[in-house]
């Protein structure tokens, strides 16, 4: 049984207080590796379909894996289309990472994709994981709106420029900066210390300020942890599995002396 962590709306609810959450990227379409990091505490985890080795039909397999090993499963489908969020949230997904928005428009269209009829545009269909296998009738469905996370990508400069107006959107809970495509949007590639960047960031963590929302970013280096949560991000991503494997072979061939 899942972990009262990986239970359908304990993370929205604990984004949404402001706690401090950690998680991680899972890209090797490894069930055994995610469980692995679920198990190692994290409070949340993202199955990568944009750029990871996952696909739709290997997705089940991962989001159980993590679920049953207490972390709460996201998905970042391959594109913020309907059909692309539906399908992750019908397998179970918990909330939805999108990518490659631009628009206050095109977020408050993915955000629709998330919720059921009246509120959104997402299928009812009420034997499928996210419809809780028929568990939930008709009259309650609306009720399962409120479980699912909202995550929105600030990775670009359309995106930066709209970040305002995106996080007043109801059912935007995370602005999640992308680093990598930020730092190139912006001009400056894999330049994380330079003005324009840390410019960025603080202009991500105060639209999210001022809409009582999270401030979200995944990062690498375990030196640039505490000052990102000093700058006001509170939902922050610790590396992925393939940087954990890399990362600990290269520790392990320095250590005698191999490299």
């Amino acid at each position: 049984m899942p972990s009262a962590a990986s239970e359908p709306g304990t993370l929205r609810r604990r984004i949404l207080a402001g706690e401090a959450l950690f998680g991680a990227w899972c890209g090797l379409d490894s069930p055994l590796a995610a469980e692995i990091l679920a198990r190692a505490g994290f409070d949340w985890l993202v199955v990568d379909l944009e750029h990871g080795a996952a696909t739709e039909s290997s997705l089940l397999a991962n989001l159980t894996a993590i679920e049953g090993a207490g972390a709460a499963a996201l998905v970042r489908p391959q594109s913020g289309e309907r059909l692309r969020i539906g399908r992750a949230l019908d397998l179970g997904a918990q909330g939805i990472v999108v990518p490659r928005l631009d628009t206050a428009e095109q977020a408050r269209e993915a955000v629709t994709f998330l919720r059921y009829p009246p509120a959104g545009a997402r299928g009812v269909a009420l034997m499928t994981r996210g419809g809780r296998l028929g568990s939930v009738g008709h009259a309650d469905v609306a009720d399962l709106n409120d479980d699912i996370v909202g995550i929105v990508q600030i990775e670009s400069r359309g995106a930066l420029e709209a970040a305002d107006e995106i996080a007043a959107i109801d059912g935007v809970d995370v602005l999640f900066v992308g680093p990598a495509d930020l730092s190139h949007s912006l001009g400056v590639p894999g330049q994380f210390g330079s003005a324009a960047y840390q410019d960025a960031l603080r202009r991500v963590v105060d639209a999210c300020r001022r809409h009582g929302k999270a401030a979200g970013i995944l990062l690498y280096a375990a030196p640039s942890y505490r000052p990102h949560l000093e700058l006001g991000f509170t939902f922050v991503g610790l590396g992925a599995d393939a940087s954990f494997v890399a990362d600990a072979a290269r520790e392990a061939l320095r250590a005698v002396g191999a490299t």
